[in-house]
């Protein structure tokens, strides 16, 4: 996912084509998200920026370092699992689409919380998690960066090397990202395009070599745990919601925002959908199981041979490389929102070399630890459940306010329970597979839930509600 951090405007990170890097530097001045130059969307983002701005969002990383988990999940079933997962972003979409219209901010998820449910210490702990379910997102980017670089070594030190490369892609990127994110962000423009089109060239000459009977409904997995298989990838559709970011920007907001929103999730859902039926068609499972960490390039070997497997590595290589850049530095911004609003401290509203630099570092700091001492498979419950909370909230939000966005309540209705749903069903096949999972979810929920009540405690700090970027 290119950049995932809904409490930033996307082109803070230079995902959006063409203007990425020019808005990513008038957001360093501006540094809430919307600059005066700006006027509220004299520029204006079209259909076709707001999708890519989307689709970048969502096949960052997510793809790469997942697949090969929702393989062992739900076997020859996996392009179900992943139009389940799909659906659930899909009707969560709508609830981002009517609330972005209505609460134009950079603020997103943040402001759409405040707006329904106030600014007590219920979604002060939300935006809390949101932000620690960013830092466990960097630390599957980091971990999939180090096992697909830990591949071009000796297999006997693979092991090494991935803790190495974790290390170095997290300590090199922020120390990008203090010199000069402007700089980064506008390569982040042409990699979006360029991982796209690998992927796409991965779909179009694996589609022959496809095997019917791997994905026969006799390989799937029982149906809950194929949607468990669907939910603990959640991951890899997050990210949809940095379009509603930018409904202050966007030319005809309420024309642009949902249909792009709907086109860029039904465009991942098509390309998920095919990248893992080529995955399974043309590898047997036990053999993608024992390259989870690498899976998608493991899945390149029979049809493109080494040049397939060193392609795909490069490309995860360069596609998480650049969702760490974007979501370190939009959820860096995140705390610096959450901060303003007053549910995090002071000290991360400070602002050095006009870009939060506080947030940054203790951002890093907590993905170094978290992405070392944790495995593929408890990253990914843990990131997946965190998400899920906070999109059944959104929805919620939207059930709340319908009145005033105008949603259709039953469509909101669907995503608030198609979210508690996934979320149950994830927590189910985690308790009969790996309950320590859910001491650790358990444990992040109650951290924000802490450090939201004892913050307000300590500080008696006045609450308040940003709109429009002010």
């Amino acid at each position: 996912m290119a950049l995932e951090a809904p409490g930033i405007h996307p082109a803070a990170a230079g995902v959006a084509p063409t203007t990425g890097a020019k808005r990513a530097k008038r957001l360093e001045a501006d540094g809430d998200g919307m600059s005066e130059e700006d006027g509220g969307g004299n520029e204006g983002i079209g259909f076709l920026e707001a999708t890519s701005i989307g689709v970048g969002g969502m096949v960052g990383g997510g793809i790469f370092a997942v697949l090969g988990l929702a393989v062992e999940l739900a076997g020859g079933g996996t392009p179900v699992a992943f139009v389940v997962a799909g659906l659930v972003a899909l009707f969560t979409a709508y609830s981002y689409s009517r609330l972005a219209v209505t609460f134009p901010s950079s603020g997103g998820t943040v402001t759409y919380l405040n707006q329904a449910f106030g600014t007590g210490t219920f979604t002060g702990s939300l935006n809390v998690l949101l932000w620690i379910s960013y830092i466990v997102m960097l630390s599957l980017y980091a971990f999939a960066f180090g096992s697909y670089g830990a591949t071009f070594f000796p297999e006997a030190s693979r092991g090494l090397w991935t803790h190495v490369l974790i290390s170095a892609a997290v300590v090199g990127i922020a120390g990008l990202n203090l010199l000069s994110a402007g700089v980064v962000g506008e390569i982040e423009d042409w990699i979006v395009g360029i991982k796209v089109l690998i992927l796409l060239f991965f779909v179009a000459v694996g589609l022959g070599g496809i095997q019917g009977a791997r994905l026969a409904p006799a390989t799937w997995k029982p149906p809950l745990q194929l949607a468990a298989g669907g939910m603990i990838i959640f991951l890899a559709y997050e990210g949809f919601e940095l379009i509603a970011n930018t409904a202050g920007d966007a030319r005809d907001a309420e024309r642009t925002i949902p249909r792009a929103l709907f086109a860029s999730v039904g465009f991942v859902i098509i390309l998920y959908v095919l990248v893992a039926a080529v995955t399974v068609g043309n590898l047997p499972v036990h053999q993608i199981v024992q390259a989870r960490d690498y899976a998608l390039a493991a899945a390149a070997r029979p049809f493109l041979g080494q040049f397939g497997f060193t392609l795909i590595a490069v490309a995860a290589m360069l596609s998480t490389a650049s969702a760490i850049n974007a979501t370190l530095y939009g959820s860096a911004r995140l705390s610096y929102i959450v901060a303003k609003d007053g549910e995090l401290p002071k000290v991360l509203e400070k602002k050095v070399w006009q870009r939060p630099v506080e947030g940054l570092l203790i951002t890093a700091v907590a993905t170094l630890v978290v992405a070392n001492l944790l495995d593929l498979s408890s990253i990914s419950t843990v990131g997946s459940a965190g998400f899920l909370l906070v999109f059944a909230a959104v929805n919620a939000a939207n059930l709340r306010l319908s009145d005033r966005t105008g949603a259709r309540r039953w469509i909101a209705w669907t995503g608030l329970a198609g979210c508690l749903a996934a979320l149950a069903a994830l927590l189910w096949e985690t308790l009969t597979t790996s309950p320590a999972h859910l001491w650790i979810l358990a444990g992040l929920v109650v951290l924000s839930v802490a450090i939201e009540t004892g913050y307000r405690a300590a500080s008696g700090r006045t609450i308040h509600i940003r709109l429009g970027g002010s």
